[in-house]
């Protein structure tokens, strides 16, 4: 076996293919889009590299690609935390330790050669790409915007030894109730009456030429500033993010809050879209063309499937006391009702953020799936702080 670092385009496609080749078969996995990897792995069209260096490794038996992975350093990120981390992602193999665990010492080697004192991952550049390894819920479809693995993936990491949980994810599958929560409707009511907040549902052109695609990235930043690893968004980032993801979104489904006593300052967001996996799925090896499009502009119009995808939610800390996250589910319960759909499926959060948590139980709610984070130290240091 030899590993060879990921140098020319030839190579990286061969990257990108690795995955969907290994998971041709599978019947819970969903494919990444193509165009989406490509935009994301390549330095010249990601904004994080601004603020990341990063390079890709396959590992390979007899000139067949088995495993990949990526070595990322985000260093704002390090920064802001006072860390000193080098990130794994994209790491994908077959069922072999050997090959596993040689990619995952190339980035350890890789990490201490530039300072790292600690090794993280699963984690992309930014907080909007997938994080953590799947170790509950192999049954479930998996969803576009979360990791998906194999059972064997975390059996690697604990036979290898040196590695630790850092940090859990859960997924919540929410069943859309026939009537609002008696408990968000008398809330919302409040926060309408009490503090002037109100909904506000976006056009298309607010969204993209008005300038409130950028300010709910914005809120994003701050209402998010704290969570686990976070690392601020650069205008350049949530530019992208809004011209690649959310002008395509059906406007019903996203919901902001503003204060009506601050100028209709917005003060919440909850961005959803119906479940594309099973459009995904219908594609080849991710790839939009020549009907992936129509796959995914038909799932998004005529809201084929019976379930939802909850993508974000923010809320400025101070308004969270004052109801605004019962207005934007109160808003989006009513719009899940309007297009019939079933289930609603919450994107990973953080097992200790249960400010977000408390919110499922006023639904029949349960979790479904779980991802981890690990930890392992390297070279010198310990904990990753600065020495």
């Amino acid at each position: 076996m030899k590993i060879k670092k990921v140098e020319t385009r030839k190579e990286l496609e061969a990257f990108i293919q690795f995955r969907y080749d290994l998971y041709r078969d599978d019947p819970y996995d969903v494919p990444y889009l193509h165009f989406d990897e490509i935009n994301t792995l390549c330095k010249e069209k990601n904004a994080s590299f601004e603020d990341c260096e990063a390079d890709y490794f396959l590992a390979y038996e007899r000139d067949k690609v088995v495993g990949r992975v990526a070595a990322i350093i985000n260093h704002k990120a390090n920064e802001r935390w006072g860390k000193r981390i080098v990130r794994f992602g994209w790491f994908d193999f077959i069922d072999d330790l050997t090959v596993s665990k040689t990619l995952l010492q190339t980035v350890e080697e890789w990490g201490a050669q530039r300072g790292m004192v600690q090794m993280v991952g699963p984690m992309g550049f930014a907080d909007t790409d997938r994080e953590g390894m799947l170790v509950e819920g192999f049954d479930t479809l998996a969803t576009v915007y979360a990791h998906y693995n194999y059972r064997y993936y975390p059996e690697h990491i604990e036979r290898m030894g040196g590695f630790r949980k850092d940090n859990d994810y859960v997924q919540c599958m929410v069943r859309v109730p026939e009537e609002v929560p008696d408990k968000f409707a008398r809330i919302s009511k409040m926060a309408s009456e009490r503090f002037h907040l109100r909904v506000h549902k976006l056009t298309r052109k607010e969204l993209l030429r008005q300038g409130y695609g950028r300010k709910i990235f914005q809120l994003l930043n701050a209402t998010y500033k704290d969570l686990y690893g976070f690392s601020q968004l650069s205008e350049k980032k949530v530019d992208q993010l809004v011209d690649q993801y959310i002008k395509i979104a059906d406007m019903n489904l996203i919901t902001t809050v503003v204060d009506g006593n601050d100028n209709d300052k917005m003060v919440g967001f909850g961005i959803t879209f119906p479940s594309l996996s099973e459009a995904i799925r219908k594609t080849h090896d991710g790839r939009l063309m020549p009907w992936g499009w129509w796959y995914l502009i038909d799932a998004i119009r005529w809201h084929h499937a019976d379930t939802v995808d909850m993508l974000l939610i923010g809320v400025l800390p101070e308004y969270r006391s004052r109801g605004a996250n019962a207005l934007i589910f109160n808003d989006l319960v009513q719009q899940y009702q309007h297009y019939g759909f079933k289930w609603a499926q919450a994107m990973p959060q953080m097992e200790t953020n249960s400010h977000v948590l408390s919110n499922w139980q006023y639904f029949d709610a349960h979790v479904n799936r779980r991802l981890r984070c690990y930890k392992k130290d390297i070279g010198m240091g310990s904990e990753g702080t600065k020495v």
